[in-house]
C-alpha cells in the first residue's frame, strides 16, 4: 500500500502567519501528513508537480448564497464548481427563511434538514451554513442549531427593519413571511445577540458569532425617495446615492453598541466604503478587547459605479451594499494592508441577466464572483500593491477559517485538511463568464485582466480541478463547526 495518496512536489508552500517554505507535501486520507525537502514519489498513488509555482491553502469563501434565486441543488453543483476555479475549497453559505431560498417560513428544526438534504452530494467544495433567525421562535433555536448541526454563525440584516425593500410596495414583514407582532428591529437584534453570546459562553472552545449586514433602513428610505423624486436615474451611481455610506456608518454604530452591551462576537460583512471602514475602526477603539471582525468583498475592492455606468453595465453589478467609488476601493485596500480587514469574500449569488432586467429598482441584487477569489487578491493585491503572499492567504483562508470555527482549514501544516491550490503567479487571463464555470450568464468583472491563477485545486486530498477542467464528481462534505 502506498504511504501517500498524493504528493505535491517541487512547490513553494505559503503558510499563513509564517511565510514561504520550499517543501514537498504529503497527503493521506484527506489530511496533510508530511512536509519534507524531498518526499519519495514512488510512495504516492498520485503526484502533482508544482515546480515554479506556489502552493496556497484552499480559500474559505465565507460569504456565499446557495439557492437564493435558483434551486438549492442546482446552485450547489454549479456554483461550488465555480469556486474551484478561484481556489476556494470551502464555502459558507447564508440561508434564511422568507422570500427567496425555499420561499417558506417555520422552525429551522424542520427546514434546515431539508436544506442539507438538497445539497448533499452536489457540492464540489466542503461547505457549511450561516443561518438567520427571522423571528423570536427561531432565535430560541440557536442552542439547538449549534448542538445538533454545528451551526456556529448567525446573521441579522439591519436594512430589513420595516423597509419597502424593492420600492414595489412590499414591506419587510411580507418579505420575511412573519406575522403581526413579530418586529424585526433593534429589539430583535438585541435578543439575538443575547442568544448568540449565551451559546458561545456555553462553548468556550469555539467562536459563536453574529454576522451583520449594516445599512440603516430609515435613512435608506429617505435617500431612495429623494433619488427617485429627482428623476430616478437608472444608474449604479443613483443606487449608491439611495443607499449611501452614511447608512453603513449609522448601522455599524448601532450594532457595535448592542454588541458591547451583550458581549456578542460580531462580524461586519461586506464593508463597501471608506466611511464604513472608519466606523468599524471606531467601534473597535470603543471596545478594547471586544470581538469585532471585518469582511470586504472582491467587488467592493475593485469595481466602481463610474466605470460600470460608463460601460453601460450598471444593472448587472447591482448589489447590496452598492458598488461605490474608486476612492472607496483604495480606502478598502488600505484597510486590507493595515490589518483592519480580517478577510475577503465573494458574496457569491448566482443571478441571471434576465433577473436584472432593464430597470434599476426592480433588478435583483447580487452576482457571482467566487471564481475570482485568489485571482483578484493575487493580481490586485500581491502584484499591483505588493501585499505579501502570506497576508493573501490570511485574507482568503486563515482569517475566515478562524472566525467561523474551521480549525482544520486555513493552513498547510501537518494535521490540517488537505485543501490546497497550486498557483501560477504569472499566468494572465481575461475574465469572461465562460471562464468562471458558473451557471451565471454574465459577470461584472468581464474584460478585466488578472495575473495569478490556480492551475490545480485539491479538496480533501483529491484533485478536483486541473488546468481549467473539473475532475471527477462532487465530493464536498458538510462541516459542522
Amino acid at each position: 500500500m502506498a504511504r501517500y495518496d498524493l504528493i505535491v512536489r517541487n512547490g513553494t508552500l505559503v503558510q499563513p502567519h509564517v511565510g514561504e517554505i520550499r517543501a514537498d507535501l504529503g497527503v493521506r486520507d484527506g489530511v496533510i501528513t508530511a512536509l519534507a525537502d524531498d518526499l519519495p514519489t514512488a510512495e504516492a498513488e498520485e503526484v502533482l508537480d508544482a515546480a515554479g509555482r506556489v502552493v496556497l491553502p484552499g480559500a474559505v469563501d465565507a460569504h456565499f448564497h446557495l439557492g437564493i434565486y435558483r434551486p438549492l441543488a442546482q446552485d450547489a453543483f454549479e456554483e461550488t464548481r465555480s469556486s474551484l476555479v478561484g481556489g476556494a475549497t470551502t464555502v459558507l453559505s447564508y440561508f434564511r427563511t422568507g422570500e427567496h431560498y425555499l420561499n417558506r417560513t417555520g422552525p429551522y428544526a424542520e427546514i434546515f434538514p431539508e436544506v442539507l438534504k438538497a445539497v448533499e452530494g452536489q457540492c464540489h467544495t466542503d461547505y457549511g451554513f450561516h443561518l438567520a433567525p427571522m423571528d423570536t421562535a427561531q432565535v430560541r433555536e440557536v442552542p439547538a442549531l449549534l448542538d445538533g448541526h454545528g451551526v456556529a454563525s448567525f446573521k441579522y440584516y439591519m436594512f430589513y427593519k420595516g423597509f419597502n425593500l424593492s420600492a414595489d410596495s412590499r414591506d419587510a414583514r411580507g418579505f420575511r413571511m412573519t406575522g403581526e407582532g413579530e418586529e424585526y428591529d433593534l429589539g430583535h437584534l438585541y435578543q439575538l445577540m443575547e442568544a448568540v453570546a449565551a451559546a458561545g459562553a456555553a462553548r468556550p472552545d469555539g467562536r459563536v458569532s453574529l454576522s451583520l449586514h449594516c445599512e440603516q433602513s430609515e435613512l435608506m428610505r429617505l435617500f431612495i425617495d429623494r433619488v427617485r423624486h429627482d428623476g430616478d436615474p437608472q444608474t449604479l451611481r443613483a443606487y449608491s446615492q439611495g443607499r449611501p455610506p452614511l447608512t453603513e456608518q449609522v448601522a455599524i454604530a448601532e450594532a457595535a453598541t448592542l454588541a458591547r452591551a451583550t458581549g456578542c462576537p460580531v462580524n461586519l460583512l461586506h464593508l463597501s466604503s471608506a466611511a464604513a471602514l472608519d466606523a468599524a475602526r471606531a467601534a473597535r477603539a470603543a471596545a478594547p478587547g471586544g470581538d469585532l471582525r471585518t469582511e470586504v468583498t472582491l467587488h467592493h475592492l475593485c469595481l466602481d459605479h463610474e466605470s460600470l455606468d460608463a460601460a453601460g453595465r450598471g444593472l448587472g453589478a447591482k448589489v447590496n451594499p452598492p458598488v461605490r467609488t474608486r476612492a472607496d476601493n483604495e480606502a478598502l485596500w488600505a484597510g486590507v494592508v493595515d490589518g483592519t480587514v480580517d478577510w475577503v469574500a465573494s458574496d457569491h449569488a448566482c443571478c441571471m441577466e434576465e433577473n436584472k432586467g432593464d430597470a434599476l429598482w426592480p433588478a435583483l441584487p447580487g452576482f457571482g464572483g467566487t471564481a475570482l477569489l485568489y485571482p483578484v487578491l493575487l493580481s490586485e493585491g500581491h502584484h499591483r500593491r505588493g501585499i505579501p503572499l502570506r497576508r493573501i492567504t490570511e485574507l482568503a483562508s486563515a482569517g475566515p477559517a478562524a472566525a467561523y470555527g474551521l480549525a482544520r482549514k486555513g493552513s498547510l501544516m501537518v494535521g490540517s485538511d488537505a485543501d490546497l491550490v497550486v498557483v501560477d503567479l504569472d499566468e494572465t487571463r481575461t475574465v469572461s463568464a465562460d471562464l468562471l464555470l458558473s451557471g451565471q450568464d454574465h459577470c461584472p468583472f468581464d474584460g478585466i485582466e488578472l495575473r495569478g491563477w490556480p492551475r490545480a485545486t485539491v479538496v480533501g486530498g483529491r484533485i478536483a480541478y486541473r488546468d481549467g477542467r473539473v475532475q471527477g464528481t462532487p465530493s464536498g462534505r458538510y462541516l459542522p463547526r
